[in-house]
């Protein structure tokens, strides 16, 4: 029992040390969203508590604006469900590196907390990743995030209108630091990224389908984008074959 304890906080502290840069790095990019929070006028609580029960960058993001341009329930969850889409993808890949031990509660709990970074780190692992790591690996990263929000909100009367205005564009920058690099490596994403942003200029600017709602706007993007993408540049699977 005592080899147990030891093995479970040893496993939860490796998690805590190879999420600390991600905890980082979400302090500083909800600090943004706290101050974009409180401009919309949210108080710093409530952003720490959007925050702290969705922990998704550009779902939250997105949400915000579209709760400030007022658009109907439907337009919201299906904005979300497309954005967030993905983390149920991550979520079902993760499983195959899961110990034998972690059953359906561990399962969802660690569900929760699952983003791009975060999967990133646990499937690196060259051993099976237990519950005791994953809760190492998401808690400091989540706590981190709903802090960043609050301290942001309550920083955006406390800082000058230029400072707040160069944080406003962290976001962007979050975005092309994201996207950059894999596109180096993958023209074929740079292609999509290019088709997607194509898309959005063309919703944004032609007279009659820049009428279509912001929260629509960013579906069809995301799914035109992502379906040519697909047609264009096939992932071979194991076989050999296109999935």
């Amino acid at each position: 029992m005592e080899e147990q304890k030891i093995t479970t906080t040893n496993e939860f502290l490796c998690g805590a040390k190879d999420s600390t840069p991600i905890a980082i790095g979400y302090l500083s990019v909800s600090f943004t969203f706290g101050i974009m929070a409180a401009k919309a006028g949210f108080s710093p609580w409530v952003a720490g508590l959007i925050s702290l029960v969705n922990v998704t960058s550009a779902g939250q993001f997105a949400g915000l604006q579209l709760m400030i341009a007022g658009t109907t329930y439907v337009e919201m969850f299906l904005t979300q469900l497309v954005i967030n889409l993905r983390y149920a993808l991550m979520s079902l890949s993760l499983t195959q590196k899961l110990s034998r031990d972690c059953h359906t509660i561990k399962r969802l709990v660690m569900a929760f907390g699952v983003t791009d970074e975060i999967f990133a780190v646990s499937v690196s692992r060259n051993r099976p990743v237990t519950f005791p790591y994953m809760l190492g690996l998401e808690i400091p990263p989540i706590l981190c995030w709903a802090a960043g929000s609050v301290l942001g909100g309550i920083a955006n009367n406390l800082l000058p209108a230029s400072v707040q205005s160069a944080l406003g564009l962290a976001l962007y920058a979050m975005f092309i630091a994201i996207v950059m690099p894999p596109a180096r490596k993958n023209p074929h994403i740079a292609i999509v990224a290019g088709i997607a942003l194509t898309i959005s200029c063309i919703l944004r600017f032609v007279p009659v389908l820049k009428q279509i709602s912001s929260g629509f706007a960013i579906i069809i993007c995301t799914v035109v984008a992502a379906g040519i993408g697909a047609l264009l540049f096939p992932v071979e699977n194991a076989q050999g074959g296109d999935s």
